[in-house]
């Protein structure tokens, strides 16, 4: 070996020794802590049950074909791989499944697109997966997960990449010639340290993070996300690269669950931008960006009854119309109840209509005793809200009883006519020998 050779040319000697042996290798496999498998546990799990975009694979599935194929499974899973800055890095994995699974790439739970000009993609025909970047930086470090997906299923593996600095690789600097007998020793103790120290701190990454926003102006805006990294990261929030300072309008929240929260409200104007949010700690800092969009403020009117309910009384079995006429902007929801029911939709004998004039009609279809009450309708939009009510009486339908139309007699000098008329001859019995009065004989009165 060349640490074998004295002379003069020794110090050189060594020298060519520690380049070759100090150089490492290029992927280094290692064992992740408990901390990061509850974090790849924890992204697995949402991205199985989270909806992707579509799969760059020349795949397609019939979903009709469910429950006739194999579920995705690995063969073979991602390892977790620990690089130095610069080096070419490869995840593999091998997929097995009918229909051939589609594919999916993400880099701490972020889809990498197949058009990435940083990571290559490729698969082979016997379902060996891999993902390629030739020169990892500390960008890179995160994990790494593929998720296989047909219609019987979806299945999911992680790998961890640990990116480190150059000056991580524990290569001191050339020093004399005395102090070069133990280069391998002393790289090896100082990778060891640096090891301990990065098991202990992770560098941040987002588990959770929201897309670009379209708000209205003066309604409430909230950016959510959930960051991961150990110690605990710091974020702050940054507005086209100026920091946010919060204020009465722009409120910084941290929920129980680790969900940290920026709260516009209400949005103007001055707040459309392109957002930052950096989350450090003292492994590194991630970051995502999202653009917001301020929509221009609507013209809002509160509703209004241009006419009201009006109370209304109908006989049982007849029909019955309720209504009246509301204006707003935007157009109000109607909702209509009697006493304390509300009405959903129309039924058989109770139907809701409505106009794009404003005017709003409850037809009850025949009107029965126990639709008697108090009925209201009530008008909603953003700028407000107002409700009419009337009460509707239900009574019972009057029938005259069939008697026989009583006879009319014209008033006569004789006080007995009336009698007479009734098949009574009074004045007979008492002036016999008088003639009889002719049957329906009228006596005409001198008041005529």
């Amino acid at each position: 070996m060349a640490r074998r050779l004295l002379g003069a040319d020794n110090a050189a000697t060594v020298l060519n020794t520690q380049d070759t042996e100090e150089e490492p290798q290029v992927t280094q496999e290692y064992k992740v802590s408990s901390f990061e498998q509850r974090l790849i546990s924890e992204i697995e799990f949402r991205l199985e049950r989270s909806p992707v975009e579509e799969s760059d694979d020349d795949v397609q599935h019939n979903e009709d074909s469910a429950g006739k194929g194999v579920a995705p499974s690995f063969d073979q899973k991602l390892k977790h791989l620990k690089v130095f800055e610069g080096m070419p890095v490869t995840f593999s994995c091998k997929v097995n499944g009918d229909p051939k699974p589609k594919v999916y790439w993400f880099k701490d739970g972020k889809q990498i697109s197949k058009r990435s000009e940083h990571y290559r993609i490729s698969r082979d025909t016997d379902g060996t997966c891999s993902l390629h970047t030739a020169a990892a930086s500390l960008d890179d470090d995160g994990n790494y997960t593929i998720m296989a997906g047909n219609p019987e299923g979806r299945v999911s593996c992680t790998g961890r990449m640990m990116v480190q600095a150059v000056n991580q690789r524990g290569r001191s600097q050339r020093s004399t010639p005395g102090h070069m007998r133990r280069p391998r020793s002393r790289s090896r103790d100082s990778g060891d340290e640096n090891d301990n120290i990065q098991e202990r701190h992770f560098r941040p990454h987002f588990l959770q993070a929201p897309g670009d926003l379209i708000v209205q102006e003066g309604r409430l805006c909230r950016m959510d996300c959930k960051v991961s990294g150990l110690p605990t990261p710091d974020l702050i929030w940054q507005l086209n690269g100026q920091t946010i300072r919060p204020d009465s309008s722009h409120k910084m929240l941290v929920r129980e669950n680790g969900v940290h929260s920026l709260v516009i409200e209400p949005v103007n104007s001055r707040d459309a931008g392109m957002y930052t949010c950096i989350a450090s700690n003292r492994a590194g800092q991630n970051s995502f960006n999202l653009e917001l969009i301020v929509a221009a403020k609507e013209m809002h009117k509160a509703p209004s009854f241009v006419e009201k309910l009006q109370n209304t009384s109908v006989a049982e079995g007849h029909p019955v119309r309720l209504e009246c006429r509301v204006t707003g902007v935007p157009y109000p929801q109607i909702f209509w109840k009697r006493e304390n029911e509300s009405f959903t939709h129309n039924t058989d004998r109770v139907s809701m209509h409505q106009d794009n004039c404003g005017y709003l009609c409850m037809i009850i279809q025949p009107a029965m005793k126990e639709d008697a009450g108090w009925y209201t309708v009530s008008a909603k939009n953003d700028a407000g809200i107002v409700s009419s009510t009337a009460r509707l009486d239900i009574h019972t339908q009057w029938q005259q009883p069939n008697l026989p139309k009583p006879k009319k007699v014209r008033p006569s000098t004789s006080r007995y006519a009336a009698l007479t008329e009734r098949g009574l001859d009074v004045k007979a019995a008492f002036f016999p020998d008088s003639s009889p009065l002719p049957p329906g004989g009228l006596v005409e009165s001198d008041d005529l």
